[in-house]
């Protein structure tokens, strides 16, 4: 296993062109390891993004194969910030959302979003404004545990800043979406405490592509190639 880069850091003014940066980074730079899944993946580790304006156009990339899927992004906006799945935890159909653990985090149900808006309502520089997903007792030994581990916000020059960390990112098929849905989260926590909208910032242990997208990855940057050729 070849050493690679730790601690790569990527800036970008819309949250399409970070995505793609980091796709073209990741493919190019990653390292090849091994994965709990039985499959290969190149890895970068330490992937740190800003988007300096996340509500800037475009937001959505026209390249990423999830977003093209009609409907596919509306659905994980409303799992994501609105609880669609929120019954399928409470079945036991699926082991966690998004909006389970940061609006109503296991085992008392914690509001955690609502401490957020209470806590930077009364004091704007707070830094103990966070909202966390990992529960040990029911984490720890699942397949499948939260990507998404802390959600940290403060306010600086009237602008909520919000950072993100990722215990693991798959970034062709994941990180796009996860970044639209953490910034219109973002936007929500901005309008409730009735400041503009700052930076946002995103922060992966280990960002890959997997194996199984290496085809697709290939075509995305050919793609992205082309249309550079096209405008020189």
């Amino acid at each position: 296993m070849a050493d690679g880069p730790i601690g790569v850091t990527i800036k970008a003014g819309t949250v399409s062109k970070a995505w793609e940066k980091v796709v073209i980074e990741c493919w190019n730079r990653g390292v090849e390891v091994p994965t709990e899944y039985g499959e290969s993946s190149r890895e970068l580790l330490g992937l740190l993004v800003v988007v300096e304006k996340p509500f800037a156009e475009p937001r959505v990339h026209k390249g990423d194969v999830n977003v093209a899927v009609k409907g596919s992004l509306e659905n994980y906006y409303d799992e994501v910030l609105h609880g669609s799945l929120d019954h399928a935890v409470k079945e036991d159909k699926v082991h966690y959302t998004y909006h389970e653990r940061l609006f109503s985090y296991p085992p008392d149900n914690a509001a955690q979003i609502d401490y957020i808006l209470k806590k930077l309502s009364q004091s704007s520089f707070s830094r103990r404004a966070q909202a966390i997903t990992w529960y040990p007792k029911r984490d720890m030994w699942v397949d499948s545990p939260p990507c998404l581990q802390r959600v940290w916000c403060t306010i600086r020059e009237g602008k909520l800043i919000m950072h993100t960390t990722w215990r693991s990112r798959d970034v062709f098929r994941a990180m796009h979406m996860n970044v639209l849905a953490m910034t219109e989260l973002q936007k929500i926590v901005a309008q409730k405490l009735n400041v503009e909208m700052g930076a946002y910032v995103d922060f992966s242990n280990s960002a890959h592509i997997y194996q199984k997208s290496y085809g697709e990855v290939e075509r995305f940057i050919s793609v992205l190639q082309k249309r550079t050729d096209r405008r020189t």
